[in-house]
């Protein structure tokens, strides 16, 4: 994979220990699981420094080490060892070197809402005819990404890489190490405005994605969005748009759509079917930007519907399931206002027996807006659910501006944890088949133990 001259090439370290043309067979982070012949690059994270470690590696096999010059311990025998200024740098370093080696289209997904969905129908759409790589699961950030390319090989003709922010600047570094032809923006959301401060910052932070794509230079984009239309009025880019519409405002467009309980229906351009497996309507705009690269890269129509009707959405992405006999919209993955606000409009369309049941906890990272945020999202509950159960203090506030909105105090709970909530499903609401029960709220929140009985 590499030579340590290589190593040195790409992270402007200096070699200490070791000969230039030791072949190194792959890059390691984590001590339980590092192959011999690898090599260890020791990162310093927030709970803990890879440099405590490296005794360890060398010991299970590393043939090199990768360690800032701050650290002057003692190093180990029988391995080579390259200094560098900064080991989490230097990881991003080797995933550039690495990505230059291959000439192959990269994908680049950003957004407020549905990257990992997005990114998982763009490789299973490509998969049909390609070997893709793809960060697994959500390893969107700066040791996810480099990871993520430094598997990359000759084998692969495709890698659909998500990129995650929650800081000014993410973007762009992230962008520089997988240097994309084509990038993908889903939507412009509240999220992560603790840092961003409004919108506004969401959208500078996202479109840095366009800005640093090479060439053929291809951005696909959500045209219903307000910001990403304000992109497509401004960028240089070859555009591919995406929405809701006539064919004449999106290249790609859904309409006559149908959706109920884990089925969504739509129409593409007006005249080819689709049908995924999920019950959020929202989910669309991910496909058409999976419709859209297959189209790009020559796949017909009929090719692309198969292998979406075929799509299982990640686990937490509004998934139908059941447990205990009783029915749950899983959306526990994470939840910001747009994207929770869209799960209550999914909830709002379903036709249901019995009552619509709202398990909401907070919403985290929204900076000096959260009150209210949470006030907005409790006046839609009102309006949508027959039940409301909120879980956490911001939650407690949108349980306030439910009732205040017409929604009886008799159909409201306030717990403190997900297990109250749960006891208040099983044991207070007589809680039965007929009902639907929404449970969404922000990842550490742990909104999954209300229906892991």
């Amino acid at each position: 994979m590499f030579e340590v001259s290589q190593i040195i090439q790409a992270t402007a370290g200096k070699l200490i220990r070791g000969e230039l043309g030791l072949r190194i067979k792959g890059i390691s982070i984590d001590t339980r699981t590092i192959k011999p012949g690898e090599a260890f690059v020791a990162i310093k994270g927030d709970n803990f420094d890879g440099h405590n470690f490296i005794k360890q590696a060398v010991k299970k096999g590393a043939s090199c080490i990768i360690k800032e010059s701050r650290v002057k311990k003692p190093l180990p025998a029988h391995a080579a060892c390259v200094e560098v200024k900064d080991t989490l740098r230097s990881l991003g370093d080797l995933a550039r070197f690495q990505r230059q080696k291959y000439d192959i289209p990269v994908i680049a997904v950003t957004g407020s809402n549905g990257k990992t969905t997005t990114k998982e129908m763009i490789a299973w759409v490509l998969a049909k005819n390609y070997k893709v790589l793809k960060n697994e699961g959500t390893k969107n950030n700066h040791i996810g990404v480099p990871m993520t390319l430094l598997g990359l090989d000759g084998s692969y003709k495709f890698a659909v890489l998500e990129i995650g922010t929650n800081h000014f600047g993410e973007v762009g570094y992230l962008a520089d190490i997988c240097r994309p032809n084509i990038g993908v923006i889903t939507a412009i959301g509240a999220a992560h405005l603790e840092y961003f401060r409004n919108l506004e910052g969401v959208f500078k932070e996202k479109r840095t994605l366009i800005r640093k794509l090479e060439g053929p230079y291809l951005a696909v984009l959500n045209a219903d969005d307000h910001f990403l239309k304000r992109e497509l009025r401004s960028t240089r880019h070859k555009n591919f748009t995406l929405g809701f519409g006539m064919k004449e405002e999106s290249d790609f467009f859904a309409n006559e759509v149908k959706s109920g309980l884990g089925v969504t229906e739509f129409l593409v351009n007006a005249k080819y079917s689709f049908t995924l497996k999920t019950a959020g309507c929202y989910n669309i705009y991910n496909a058409l930007a999976a419709v859209a690269l297959g189209r790009i890269f020559g796949m017909g129509y009929k090719d692309i519907s198969s292998r979406l009707s075929a799509f299982e959405f990640p686990r937490g992405r509004l998934k139908l399931i059941q447990s205990k006999n009783l029915r749950f919209l899983d959306d526990t993955y994470n939840a910001n206002p747009s994207s929770f606000a869209g799960a209550l409009e999914t909830l709002r369309g379903f036709r249901v027996k019995g009552r619509k049941i709202l398990v909401m906890a907070d919403m985290l990272e929204l900076g000096p807006d959260k009150e209210e945020f949470h006030a907005q999202l409790g006046r839609q509950a009102a309006e949508v659910c027959d039940v409301l159960i909120a879980v956490g203090a911001l939650s407690g506030l949108a349980a306030r501006a439910a009732q205040a909105a017409g929604l009886p105090g008799s159909s409201i709970f306030v717990c403190k944890s997900c297990a109250g909530a749960r006891s208040v499903l099983l044991n207070e609401l007589s809680t039965g088949k007929d009902d639907i029960i929404l449970v969404k709220g922000s990842r550490l929140m742990k909104m999954e133990e209300v229906f892991n009985f």
